[in-house]
């Protein structure tokens, strides 16, 4: 059993920055488990953001977020982060954390854990 827990999320004008934490627990996690952030905008699918690899030598982000996003994480607590910068209102949307044990499984789109999400709102 895996626990996701999301923060940092809000309301942020058109260019402003936010940054996001996901902290992992639960007796079944494994340190070595890739992470990453996907998100849901109202009447979409969810998408994928960002991902990382326990070692940080992988580290992809969806085209449009690249340059703007950054995704960190920090292995002794367990906890992954999301930079936001230069924020749009096409950004506004639940903001999901992810582990996996695979890597590649984030990139397409699954994940064997999920957290409840965190709304991001970006108004113009």
């Amino acid at each position: 059993q895996v626990q996701l827990e999301e923060s940092g999320g809000g309301l942020v004008q058109a260019g402003g920055s936010l940054r996001l934490s996901c902290a992992a627990s639960g007796p079944t996690f494994s340190r070595s488990s890739a992470m990453g952030w996907f998100r849901q905008a109202p009447g979409e699918e969810r998408e994928f953001v960002a991902a990382i690899s326990w070692t940080k030598n992988s580290i992809d982000y969806k085209n449009n977020v690249k340059g703007r996003f950054t995704i960190s994480r920090d292995n002794p607590t367990n906890t992954i982060y999301l930079q936001m910068n230069s924020l749009n209102p096409e950004d506004t949307a639940v903001y999901f954390c992810a582990a996996d044990p695979q890597y590649r499984t984030l990139l397409t789109g699954g994940a064997a854990s999920w957290g409840q999400g965190t709304q991001v709102t970006v108004s113009s």
